[in-house]
């Protein structure tokens, strides 16, 4: 499935089969993540998704969802695909618990990017066949080519 989108992750960090119990601890996760590959703050990342869910769940439903921020310090957008061993409570208004997770940073400036990274991970995870496919993987590899294919990458 490929996007039409021109807006496209710098890079993308994966985590297969984490087992977490909340939101809380997702977001810590992504958080020390980019703070060791990017450099960057441990803390604003952290903040600004939870500061970001406080408006709303970023759930979409199907077991999905997308937190997302903008971050000062961020340079270029980037992008973290968790797998969940077991699904999480994410507020989703179907009532399914989460199990798929993209995390999108983005610079502060960059609101089209933004939009245009949201609705391109939006589309590529309400496929259906790539969400069994994105299950189905096991090895960081698999999801990062189900990604890559998808022109978000």
């Amino acid at each position: 499935m490929s996007l039409t989108s021109e807006a496209k992750l710098a890079d993308l960090l994966v985590f297969s089969q984490l087992s977490v119990h909340s939101k809380k601890r997702v977001f810590e996760s992504a958080a020390e993540a980019f703070c060791d590959v990017s450099g960057l703050s441990r803390e604003a990342v952290y903040r600004g998704l939870l500061d970001r869910e406080k408006l709303g769940s970023t759930a979409l439903g199907d077991g999905v969802a997308i937190p997302h921020c903008r971050i000062d310090e961020c340079n270029a957008p980037l992008g973290c695909l968790i797998t969940l061993s077991n699904p999480i409570d994410f507020s989703s208004s179907d009532g399914q618990g989460v199990d798929i997770i993209l995390v999108l940073l983005v610079p502060s400036q960059a609101a089209k990017e933004h939009l245009d990274l949201l609705a391109g991970a939006a589309t590529l995870l309400s496929n259906e066949q790539t969400r069994l496919a994105i299950r189905e993987a096991v090895e960081p590899v698999d999801l990062t080519e189900i990604v890559a294919e998808s022109g978000l990458l």
